[in-house]
């Protein structure tokens, strides 16, 4: 990077910081104030920080690759503005209403405590051991890659962005709580999208246009039945991505992880009331439609670029950084170095408040249920630094994976998705679904999920004809994802008929059909015209969007 670089992107550091010394000046009295920003945020800030956290490493890494890689294949997933849309529009008044701080907390409320204690196991689990190691390990191949530094003080330069990556964000977020990360996403964001668009235009003037690019794309086949690059829907028997299992198979990660996940679900619950909360999620939704653009189409333009010979792509994960590093002029290098650490850093900082929220929350508050509020936000400190050194100590084992670790990271996700969609979606949706019922059904797709991650991991000793392989390892991955959720959700139905079914006062308010009238007026009166038309402009856009790479 030149002079130039550096100084925006020192220019950018500074706002940064000064966010950050302005939101740990105001103290936080409460564990409200500190997990939630004392629930008193705005849409601006909501929307920026949905977005802001969902772009980490899967994108910068993950999704430009798989464009260089696959083409329009992983766009499904980027094409969930729609469920954003039903977190803010039918997910936020039944969350608003139930005042809660946690996904587990919603579960011990509709259903029981064991239901609570699963999910945040099963939760912790995945921060640790998935999204920190994977934004950690793609931070620091990104940064290795842009700088162009192989070493400093004698040590490979992976590890100094890397650890640097996680400290600073971990001394942010402990410092600052929820209000950083709310607060900081509103300077990320632009810096982001700007950025970002940069790479993706100026990608397009070098090639020689949008029809340049999918020229060549719509010439390279990715399946023995003639699809190629550009298209969105694939064969029945594509080996990755049949139109057969990704439709729904991405809807219901989408719906876990959108409408579901603590991660997400902690932005919007933030807000200082439900018209807050729900333009925030149709902000998040805008927002949400443009990654196809700013990552995976660029990494169609590098594919393209390569094809011609005017970069040199060693790989297709290296996709977004070599546009970055070859393609961008003076200024704008450091511009998008700082959008690229923006990201990485509010994923990480999204990550570490939601882990420090739900173990304080949903484990150390029940141990200890009279704490005062100060030494709860203290707890909540400690907890976000625990998470930092496990993440930082879970880097060598991340280290040398590449593909692979973006492959795991999909399959973990298409597994824990499932269960934990099943639960939620039928538990909002009758109140004849038991407390026994959500608990069996949340244990049992974990197992079922955990079972094939298992064995895909040992299935080396695993017989191909045999029928635990036929069962658990020969379908594709998504047809998998979609068979495991009809079978929870039976179960669930099973379960209820023959078990206790709650009292429904103590569960009022938490399904449909059981607000009250003052309940509803409340909802009716958080929204209006304009809502709808933003909330009908995003989804005629998905549709165009389908309509044109079908």
């Amino acid at each position: 990077m030149g002079t130039m670089d550096w100084i925006v992107l020192g220019i950018f550091c500074l706002g940064l910081v000064g966010i950050i010394i302005w939101v740990a000046r105001q103290k936080d009295e409460t564990s409200a104030d500190y997990f939630l920003a004392g629930r008193d945020a705005t849409w601006l800030a909501i929307g920026s920080s949905i977005f802001a956290s969902n772009i980490g490493s899967e994108h910068l890494v993950g999704l430009a690759g798989a464009g260089a890689s696959s083409g329009m294949a992983m766009a499904h997933w980027e094409m969930h503005g729609w469920l954003i849309l039903i977190l803010g529009w039918f997910f936020v008044p039944f969350y608003e209403r139930s005042g809660v701080f946690t996904m587990p907390e919603f579960l011990e409320k509709r259903y029981n405590k064991g239901s609570r204690s699963i999910l945040s196991i099963i939760s912790l689990v995945s921060y640790v051991f998935t999204k920190v190691a994977v934004t950690v390990y793609a931070g620091g191949i990104v940064f290795q890659q842009v700088f162009g530094i192989e070493s400093m003080f004698g040590i490979d330069f992976f590890w100094i962005s890397a650890v640097g990556l996680v400290v600073l964000t971990g001394i942010y977020t402990t410092l600052g709580g929820m209000k950083a990360v709310l607060w900081t996403s509103v300077l990320q964001t632009p810096v982001l999208l700007v950025g970002s668009l940069a790479v993706l235009v100026i990608g397009l003037i070098k090639l020689g246009g949008w029809s340049e690019m999918m020229e060549i794309c719509r010439a390279v086949p990715v399946n023995a039945d003639g699809d190629t690059m550009t298209n969105l829907m694939r064969s029945a028997n594509d080996p990755e991505y049949p139109w057969t299992g990704v439709i729904l198979g991405s809807a219901i990660i989408g719906f876990w992880y959108w409408c579901t996940d603590q991660y997400i679900v902690q932005r919007v619950l933030s807000g200082r009331n439900q018209k807050e909360s729900r333009r925030g999620a149709i902000l998040g939704a805008a927002f949400k439609l443009t990654p196809v653009f700013i990552f995976l189409i660029p990494g169609m333009i590098a594919y393209s670029l390569n094809a011609k010979g005017m970069i040199n792509l060693t790989s297709s994960d290296a996709a977004f950084s070599v546009l970055v590093k070859e393609l961008l002029p003076l200024g704008f290098k450091g511009l998008v170095v700082g959008g690229i650490l923006a990201a990485l850093m509010s994923s990480l900082a999204s990550l570490f408040n939601s882990s420090a929220t739900l173990f304080t929350v949903d484990f150390y508050m029940k141990y200890k249920p009279d704490a005062p509020e100060k030494e709860l936000v203290k707890v909540g400190r400690i907890a976000t630094v625990v998470v930092v050194v496990l993440g930082i100590l879970w880097i060598p084992v991340m280290k040398g994976l590449g593909k692979v670790l973006y492959a795991y990271l999909q399959d973990v996700q298409s597994l824990l998705a499932p269960g934990i969609a099943a639960v939620f979606l039928l538990g909002i949706a009758s109140k004849r679904t038991t407390p026994a019922a959500g608990l069996i059904g949340l244990s049992a797709g974990f197992i079922l999920g955990m079972t094939r991650l298992a064995l895909k991991i040992f299935s080396a000793g695993i017989n191909p004809d045999g029928l635990i392989y036929k069962i658990f390892l020969a379908p594709n991955w998504l047809h998998y994802e979609i068979v495991l959720f009809i079978i929870v959700i039976g179960i669930m139905v099973v379960t209820s008929m023959v078990t206790k079914k709650a009292d429904p006062e103590t569960i009022k308010g938490l399904y449909i059909g059981s607000a009250t009238a003052e309940q509803k007026a409340l909802t009716r009166a958080s929204w209006n015209n304009w809502d709808l038309l933003f909330s009908g402009i995003i989804m005629a856009v998905i549709i165009g969007f389908y309509v044109y790479f079908w």
